[in-house]
């Protein structure tokens, strides 16, 4: 079974019996109860929905579906075609609208697809939102328009320049000092939007492209998941080009991670560490990531004066304590850079722009760049355990073990020692524990990991 529904929308993998899989029947279904919750929610006569797709092999006809089911409603629709998921972000306030849709399952495989859903801000739905349309879809709770009252589509396939010019147009994008430096930089766009929109907005400033997997044809060259283990092909041309940097981006546009000159990884962490230096440097300001970042963005802002805080894991938890704190600058540290000068959503086109903006200021090499950020090393792991054990009480447990450390409860529990944290957190849909920590070395990072590993055992009396 491979259709995950959620409050942030449905996804899962092409065919199969409905239900079971992202069918089309599901999708239609899935789109009818965000278009009944819409009115609901808008108490307009008339709405307009914005509609976006990645360039997965099964985007057309998920597309075609989803933006049918919303004439079906009496919506009329404003089809961007292929596009990013920040893009529709971008349009829905510009054209107005009542909501988004952007069909894409991220960084999932190729058989994935999803939908992903937008309020009137253009932002991601909160969980009570969320909730009510996944009843609504349940109930089947459903009314079509009748033949003279259905919507109408309008194509605009504008939006990829019109986001561009949106991020060249920020203040804190130099787009002569990037010219000046005469950056070479390699963009692997595996094989989807990301392989249209990143060339034009680099070559717009001045940046020779050597594209590597920039054919949008949804047959993504590797994992699109951009981790180091799947990048070897960048890396490798990176080195051999010569080239000051490489890019790589997500199927939707909305993370990003950088290849140094020698090949080496940046750091997904580090994407969003280098731009809030460059950002907190000019404007200061407060920064927010989630609680599974590095520390290395406290540090960051501290330096420049500002205020950090976490917050729960997922971009909605981000951009609400974002507002709350006024901050100038947040993300996600697997490589998402939220800046709200331009909107509240994950954005690799303003990550780029302030990136080598930063980096053509700094006149040093990446890899310099990269040396001069506090040195973090992160471990991932997880604890299977049986359906009958009470997860809530082994992280009630550990909060009180480490009660006398800075301990912080809004998502799990997440342990602050003087010189590393982890963070545990439980699984919403099988019993498992998830432990992430950081420390200096990557050897500390997993001796803490295995610690809590053993302590969590002797809790549950494994």
């Amino acid at each position: 079974m491979t259709l995950i529904k959620s409050i942030s929308g449905i996804r899962g993998t092409i065919g199969g019996k409905v239900g079971d899989n992202l069918t089309p029947v599901d999708a239609v279904k899935f789109a009818s109860a965000y278009g009944t919750w819409l009115k609901d929610y808008s108490k307009k006569e008339k709405l307009t929905v914005v509609v976006g797709r990645d360039a997965r092999i099964s985007g057309p006809m998920i597309h075609n579906l989803v933006v049918n089911t919303l004439v079906g409603l009496g919506i009329d629709v404003i089809d961007l075609g292929l596009s990013t998921t920040p893009t529709v972000e971008v349009a829905v306030p510009l054209e107005k609208a009542d909501g988004g849709i952007i069909l894409t399952a991220s960084h999932n495989p190729k058989q994935w697809n999803a939908l992903k859903l937008l309020n009137e801000k253009g932002e991601f739905l909160d969980g009570d939102d969320g909730m009510r349309i996944l009843e609504i879809a349940d109930a089947e709770a459903f009314d079509f328009s009748e033949v003279d009252d259905l919507g109408e589509i309008t194509i605009n396939d504008a939006y990829m320049d019109i986001h561009i010019d949106e991020v060249l147009n920020l203040s804190l994008v130099d787009i002569d000092a990037i010219k000046a430096a005469k950056f070479k930089v390699v963009v692997d766009g595996v094989n989807s939007s990301g392989g249209i929109i990143i060339p034009r907005l680099l070559k717009l400033m001045g940046v020779e492209v050597i594209e590597l997997y920039c054919d949008p044809n949804g047959d993504f060259p590797h994992n699109p998941e951009p981790l180091k283990e799947h990048l070897t092909d960048i890396s490798e041309l990176v080195v051999r080009e010569k080239a000051d940097l490489g890019i790589v981006v997500d199927p939707d546009v909305d993370r990003l991670a950088f290849v140094c000159e020698d090949g080496e990884m940046f750091g997904e962490e580090y994407t969003l560490v280098a731009c809030a230096d460059y950002v907190l440097s000019k404007t200061p300001g407060n920064a927010v990531s989630n609680m599974s970042s590095s520390r290395a963005l406290r540090d960051v802002t501290t330096v420049h004066n500002g205020i950090y805080e976490a917050s729960a894991v997922g971009e909605v938890n981000v951009v609400k304590l974002m507002k709350k704190n006024n901050a100038i600058i947040g993300g996600e540290g697997n490589g998402g850079i939220i800046y709200p000068e331009l909107h509240y959503g994950r954005d690799s086109l303003v990550g780029v722009a302030l990136f080598l903006t930063h980096l053509a200021n700094k006149k040093m090499k990446i890899s310099e760049l990269r040396a001069s950020y506090p040195e973090y090393f992160m471990s991932k792991n997880k604890i299977e355990l049986t359906p009958q054990i009470d997860v809530d009480a082994i992280l009630i447990a550990m909060a009180d073990k480490y009660k006398d450390e800075e301990i912080n409860t809004i998502d799990g529990v997440k342990i602050d020692f003087a010189e590393n944290w982890v963070h545990l957190r439980k699984s919403n849909t099988e019993p498992i524990i998830r432990i992430y920590t950081e420390a200096a070395t990557q050897e500390n990072a997993d001796a803490l990991a295995l610690r809590i590993i053993d302590e969590i055992k002797d809790v549950a009396g494994l």
